[in-house]
C-alpha cells in the first residue's frame, strides 16, 4: 500500500513539474499573466472567472509547461515558438509566418483566439484554449522563442551564467528573471507602469509585429554571444531592460487581446 502511494505521488510529481525549456519559466509566464490581469476590462475578467473560477490568469499562464511531461500532449510541443531565419524584414518576416503552415506560435494563438470568439465552446474547451493563449502570448514575448531552427532557439548555443554552464536559451528563460530575486506580484508591480500612450500602440500592434519584435531582440542576443558566452552581473545590466519591457508588453498585449475576445 505504501509502495503504492509512493509511485502514485511520484507519478503526478512527474506529471507537473515543468520542463527545464520554457519560455520566462514559471516566474516569467506569472509576470505577464499578473500583468495582464490589471489590465483587462470588468466584462472580460468577469467572463474569464466563469472560465477559470479561482484559478487567476498568472497561475493558470504554466499549464503548457506543467503538461509537458505527460506524453498525451506532445503534440504541442512545437506551439512554444516560431522559426526564423537571420537578417528578415518586418515584411519578409510577415510573409513568412502567413506561408508556414506548421503547428508554431504564431498559428495556434490565431485558431485558439478564434475558438474562444464562438459562443456556443463548451466549457472545458473554452479553459483548455485559455490556457494556451496565455501561455503562447508570453511565449512569443520571450526572444529566443522567435530565434533560429539551426540552434533550437539558443538551446544549442552553450554560455556560463556566473560561472556556471548554461544556455543561451535558458538564459531568457529564467536565469535573469530569477536574479532580481523578486515574486512574481513584486515584478509585476515594479515594471507594470507603461504609460496609455505606450499601452495604445503595443495593443493596436497586430500579431506578427509582436514576433518581429522578439525576432529582432533575439539577434541582438546572438550577435552578443558571438563576442563573448561568459555572463554575469554585465549582462544583467545590458540586458534587464529589455527583459523587462518585454514581460510588460506580453502583458498588455495579452490583456488587449482577452479584452478583444471577452469584453466587447
Amino acid at each position: 500500500m505504501k509502495k503504492s502511494f509512493t509511485v502514485t505521488l511520484l507519478s503526478a510529481f512527474m506529471l507537473y513539474f515543468p520542463l527545464q525549456s520554457q519560455a520566462w519559466g514559471l516566474l516569467g509566464h506569472r509576470i505577464v499573466g499578473e500583468v495582464a490581469e490589471n489590465h483587462i476590462n470588468s466584462k472580460a475578467n468577469k467572463k474569464i472567472r466563469k472560465i477559470l473560477g479561482h484559478e487567476s490568469i498568472a497561475m493558470c499562464s504554466t499549464w503548457m509547461d506543467f503538461i509537458k511531461s505527460n506524453p498525451h500532449y506532445r503534440y504541442m510541443n512545437n506551439w512554444h515558438f516560431v522559426n526564423l531565419p537571420e537578417g528578415l524584414t518586418p515584411e519578409q518576416a510577415r510573409l513568412a509566418l502567413e506561408k508556414d503552415t506548421t503547428s508554431n506560435a504564431y498559428n495556434k494563438i490565431r485558431f485558439v483566439a478564434a475558438e474562444l470568439k464562438k459562443k456556443d465552446l463548451p466549457l472545458q474547451q473554452q479553459q483548455l484554449y485559455l490556457r494556451i493563449l496565455v501561455h503562447l502570448v508570453g511565449d512569443i514575448h520571450q526572444p529566443m522563442h522567435c530565434g533560429r531552427a539551426a540552434d533550437r532557439g539558443g538551446n544549442d548555443i552553450r554560455v556560463k551564467w556566473f560561472s556556471q554552464p548554461d544556455n543561451l536559451h535558458s538564459i531568457w528563460d529564467s536565469n535573469i528573471i530569477e536574479y532580481q530575486q523578486l515574486s512574481y506580484t513584486e515584478y509585476s508591480n515594479a515594471v507594470n507602469a507603461a504609460g496609455k500612450a505606450e499601452i495604445q500602440k503595443w495593443q493596436r500592434d497586430d500579431l506578427s509585429t509582436w514576433i518581429y519584435e522578439s525576432y529582432q531582440k533575439s539577434e541582438d542576443l546572438y550577435k552578443a554571444a558571438e563576442k563573448s558566452t561568459d555572463y554575469s552581473f554585465r549582462y544583467n545590466y545590458d540586458w534587464i531592460d529589455t527583459t523587462n519591457q518585454q514581460l510588460v508588453k506580453g502583458g498588455i498585449r495579452l490583456a488587449g487581446l482577452l479584452n478583444e475576445i471577452f469584453g466587447s
